[in-house]
């Protein structure tokens, strides 16, 4: 039996209102836990890109790639090989750093894991860093000393290596006309 592995999806979809609403849905009845999800526009602004991961054997996910093909929002599924896709997420952290010495051993955290210092109070420090899911759960291990105030992560976004791209071999970036939905 396949084991059950956190997999990276890429979907391109209409950037129409409840497309995010269907593809979430779909995984709801299938019975899959989103476990991140991240959207935003591509270089077409009529065109939105969902990097989802979720938990699930070899065959699971092929039936949910086949199931995300189906609607018609979707454009393009692929699976993405975790040895061949770059995966980064943005993690924002306010800590608290009411002394001067807390303060600059937050500071040093922040430089060694090449967080950006991004607001600063009389007795907060805010910080953000964009990494693997191991550096973020790392940063957060280290920061918990001084008091997480408020932390959010965005969820993995992923890009293939190379000259691999989402678009299928067998079809042109232009091909779509992506702003019109044929029935």
């Amino acid at each position: 039996m396949d084991q059950m592995e956190r997999r990276s999806l890429s979907v391109l979809v209409d950037n129409e209102a409840g497309v995010l609403s269907q593809v979430s849905r779909m995984f709801s009845r299938k019975g899959y836990n989103i476990e991140s999800l991240a959207v935003g526009t591509t270089d077409d602004p009529a065109v939105s890109r969902i990097t989802i991961e979720v938990m699930a054997d070899e065959k699971h996910t092929n039936l949910l790639c086949n199931q995300l093909r189906k609607l018609l929002p979707v454009h393009s599924v692929k699976l993405l090989n975790p040895e061949n896709s770059i995966r980064r997420e943005l993690i924002l952290i306010k800590v608290n750093a009411a002394s001067s010495e807390a303060c600059n051993r937050v500071i040093q955290v922040a430089n060694i894991f090449r967080a950006s210092i991004i607001d600063v109070s009389p007795t907060t420090l805010t910080l953000a860093m964009i990494g693997e899911e191991s550096k973020a759960e790392a940063i957060v291990g280290l920061v918990k000393e001084f008091g997480i105030l408020e932390l959010v992560r965005t969820g993995m976004v992923a890009l293939e290596r190379g000259t691999d791209t989402i678009y299928e071999a067998t079809k042109e970036k232009g091909e779509f006309d992506y702003g019109k939905n044929v029935l």
